[in-house]
């Protein structure tokens, strides 16, 4: 007859394979157990404002709303009117653009039609005459921000202006003039301008 022993080798096995479940376990448990450490701050961060606006409407701070009719060759229009930098920041750049809408040879011709100057005064501006037919006096230094040239100009430089900086303020004086050399083809015409004025940032800076 022949026996077949089965021998404890099997449950000893059984039994390592489980101790060494066991030790696994508890050590996987220890990986919890870690040191840390932390901090933090804060800091408030703002943005600036850029900022320029015309002086008020209607006043001798802004007669840029003022119209003109009747020309005729020869004839001048002066406008005053008050240019600030109201925001919180210096600017590196004003520019004037000028267009018209409706247009005519008023403004297209840029020979015989109207030509503009604009002037500054280190104070607010004289005005006398009656509407619309003003005139301006300085009683301080004068300066020409613009030099005689066509009336519709794009992205034209304003030089050496005090609102530039924020906070400043520049008392401006616009002078239109309708040259002499204007033929009988301009009679009879209108244009309606728009004076816009861009304020360019500052160049970025560490803060």
């Amino acid at each position: 007859m022949i026996k077949t022993v089965f021998g404890g080798t099997g449950r000893k096995l059984l039994l390592s394979l489980g101790a060494l479940g066991l030790a696994g376990a508890l050590a996987g448990m220890g990986t919890f157990a870690t040191f840390t450490a932390s901090t933090s701050d804060s800091q408030t961060v703002a943005s600036g404002t850029v900022v320029i606006a015309l002086g008020s409407t209607g006043a001798s701070t802004n007669r840029l709303t003022v119209n003109a009719s009747g020309l005729v060759p020869g004839d001048t229009i002066q406008r005053s009117f008050d240019l600030s930098n109201t925001g919180s920041q210096d600017l590196a750049s004003i520019a004037l653009t000028t267009s018209a809408s409706p247009s005519s040879l008023l403004d297209t011709d840029t020979t015989n039609g109207l030509q503009m100057v604009i002037d500054r005064c280190s104070a607010a501006w004289t005005e006398s005459g009656s509407s619309p037919a003003f005139s301006y006096s300085c009683s301080g230094s004068t300066s020409t921000i613009i030099s005689s040239r066509a009336v519709i100009q794009s992205s034209l430089s304003m030089a050496g202006l005090s609102a530039l900086t924020a906070g400043g303020t520049d008392h401006l004086r616009l002078t239109l003039t309708f040259p002499s050399s204007a033929g009988a083809t301009l009679q009879g015409l209108s244009s309606t301008l728009t004076y816009s004025f861009l304020g360019t940032q500052r160049a970025g800076s560490a803060h």
